[in-house]
Parts: structure tokens; sequence; C-alpha cells
């Protein structure tokens, strides 16, 4: 078995594990595609997975970025396209797993990335940087409904894009999507998921965790390393809720109590963007048999014609 296998679904629901148990049987390797586990000293706010709990298994694209670095999906596609063709090559099974949409599908569907143009992006970064991201998220919803409703308003980036491909080309942000077809290199698609109350109690834990365990340290040294000039990085969630703590704009309580209503949001979109890919073979990551209907669906689809 070498054909690669896709790990996806909404934060919180068991990805890493799955993915650590599939690498183990199909002598896999793990290849990261959640933007921020990136960045290097992301650790407890991106749960990325401990070095001593990966179990041996090389894990790619981890620790790659500096957070003063901007992450792409053009950027991420060309390595992982890099790295999983080499593990092809050596006979070694890849296994992608996360949950970052756009970078799932960027990569697994081969997506050819529209023009910039340099002027247009500085006037949208330039508004940006004047009215702050919700209210040019409220511009993007006035010419891009449909893009509003999967970039998050808190996401300035994000927004600064769609509207400078909207612009540029006249159609909508999804017309320069990429469209669902056979997934490159013949790629299982798992996509696991949690009863809703079930999820919403691991994100609430996770997120409380997440603080208990110096999540507030964590920024305080990445900020050291530049986090504050990140593009990205610091628009991350939680990262960006405790910049925000940090300047005073709000005590410790709100800061954690909107790092999980950010996140609760960023499920609901994970939800909604992955049911959409007609591919994926959905399970329930409560399963006790988990690994083995895995197993059966990988099995089954690679041996069909």
């Amino acid at each position: 078995m070498t054909a690669p296998v896709a790990v996806i679904g909404p934060t919180a629901s068991g990805k890493s594990a799955l993915a650590l148990d599939l690498a183990e049987r199909l002598s896999g390797e793990i290849v990261n595609v959640d933007a921020m586990a990136q960045y290097r000293g992301m650790d407890i706010g991106t749960a990325k997975p401990p070095v001593d709990a990966r179990r041996g298994i090389t894990h790619h694209l981890f620790d790659v970025l500096d957070v003063t670095q901007t992450s792409t999906v053009a950027g991420y596609k060309q390595a992982a396209t890099a790295v999983i063709d080499r593990l092809l090559a050596a006979g070694r099974t890849p296994v992608i797993v996360g949950g970052s949409m756009m970078y799932v599908q960027g990569l697994l569907d081969d997506w050819a990335f529209p023009a910039t143009d340099p002027r247009v992006r500085a006037r949208y970064e330039e508004r940006l940087a004047q009215i702050g991201a919700r209210a040019l998220h409220a511009d993007l919803a006035a010419v891009d409904p449909a893009a509003a409703d999967t970039i998050g308003d808190s996401d300035g980036r994000r927004i600064v894009r769609a509207l400078e491909v909207v612009e540029i080309t006249g159609q909508p942000f999804a017309a320069s999507a990429p469209m669902i077809g056979e997934p490159r290199w013949g790629t299982t698609i798992l996509a696991i998921d949690r009863d809703r109350a079930e999820l919403d109690g691991r994100v609430v834990a996770r997120t409380s965790q997440m603080f208990a365990d110096g999540f507030v340290d964590e920024v305080v040294a990445l900020c050291e390393q530049g986090l504050r000039e990140g593009r990205t990085a610091s628009q991350a969630i939680g990262y960006a809720q405790v910049l925000a703590y940090l300047d005073g704009e709000y005590d410790i309580e709100t800061a954690q109590e909107r790092t999980y209503i950010g996140t609760r949001q960023y499920v609901r979109r994970q939800r909604s963007w992955f049911r959409r890919d007609h591919r994926a073979v959905w399970l329930d990551a409560a399963s006790p048999t988990l690994l083995d209907e895995a197993l059966t669906v990988i099995e089954r689809v690679t041996s069909e014609p």
C-alpha cells in the first residue's frame, strides 16, 4: 500500500490518533495539512502532537516556518507535493492529516492559483489596517457572500486575498478554486466526525487544557520571536485572542471563552466545507472499531478499477 490516505474533518474530532494508527499499519509517514502546525513554537494552541507521542513515525511539514513568515496554500502545496512524491517513490504510504480546508483541496485537486496584483492587494491591506478584519469581511460579504461564508471574519489575510481575486478576475472567489475530480495520487479521503454535542464538549475541554498547559506563556515567548509581525500566525484562533488579552483588551477568562467560540465557529465551517466533497468517506470517530472501518474503506477504494 503506497497510495496516500487523507484523514480530514473538524478540529478536535480525533484525526491525529487515527492517522498515527494508519501510519503504523500501512508503513506510512505523516504529512501535515494544518496551516498553523507548520509554525515553530506554535505547539499548545495547535494541539501539535509532541515528539514523544509520535510513536517513532516520521512527521513532515510540522515546524517548517517561523512565525514571521506568511503561510500560503500555494507554498504549502509545493512543499507537500515534493514530500508525497518522495514518499511514494520510496514505497512509503503518505498519511495526510489536518483540517485546513483550502490546503486540503488545493493539494488533492492540484489547484492552479490565480494571479496576484500587488497594487490591488496593497489597497485592500491598507483598508484592512484602517477598518479591521470584521468590517472588511462585511465588504467581502457584499460582493461575494459565498466566500464570506467560508472565510472567518477575523482572517484578514484571506479576506484580502478573496477581495483581490474577485476584483482581478471579475468572478466569485470560489470560481478560482479547484474543481473536485479524481484526487491526486489516487488518494483515499477519510473524513471523521462526532456527535455535535460530544465534539463541542471536546472543544471546551481542549481549550481549557490549552490554557492550563501554559498557552499564554507560549504566546508571550512567540512574541519575542516576532509573532505580532506575522501576518498569518498572529491571526490563528487562540493566538489572536491571547494577544488581545496581553494588550489589555479583555481578561483571561474572556480570551479563553472567545477561543472556544472561535474554534466552534471554525468547526462549523469545516463541516460545511468537507461535506461538499463527495469523495470523502465519513466515519464516526467515536466508533470502537474506527481503525478497522478505515482500513476496510482503504482496501475497497484502492481495489476499485
